[in-house]
């Protein structure tokens, strides 16, 4: 039979296994977040730079379109696009190539008009 003293001693050996085993997970967990917060932030990080990028390459087409229907007296701009806030960024290469596509059909329109339509 077990002396009370020798179930205590037992129990307190199960209490400092089961807290050492405990901080063990714990950190585990935070390098393990630690990580994953690192990746997030990485990740912020390359999306603003792709938002700065894309933002360059609008402003670049905008002013290349502005030059084509400059020489459309018959024709107005509007305002400049801004970004939409809710925007999907999967989705941004394929709005990129149809902004492409529609520039180009834009070119390609002002090209195809008599020379005097286009003052």
């Amino acid at each position: 039979m077990e002396s009370a003293a020798m179930r205590y001693k037992a129990i307190t050996g199960l209490a400092a296994k089961a807290a050492e085993d405990m901080r063990a997970w714990e950190d585990h967990h935070a390098r393990e977040l630690d990580s994953r917060i690192a990746e997030a932030e990485a990740a912020v990080e390359q999306a603003k730079e792709r938002e700065e990028r894309t933002g360059q390459t609008v402003r670049h087409w905008w002013r290349m379109t502005a030059d084509n229907v400059a020489h459309l007296s018959w024709l107005e701009l509007g305002e400049e696009p801004i970004p939409v806030a809710n925007a999907r960024g999967s989705w941004l290469d394929r709005h990129l190539n149809e902004i492409k596509t529609v520039y180009q059909e834009l070119v390609d329109a002002v090209l195809s008009l008599g020379w005097r339509d286009r003052r």
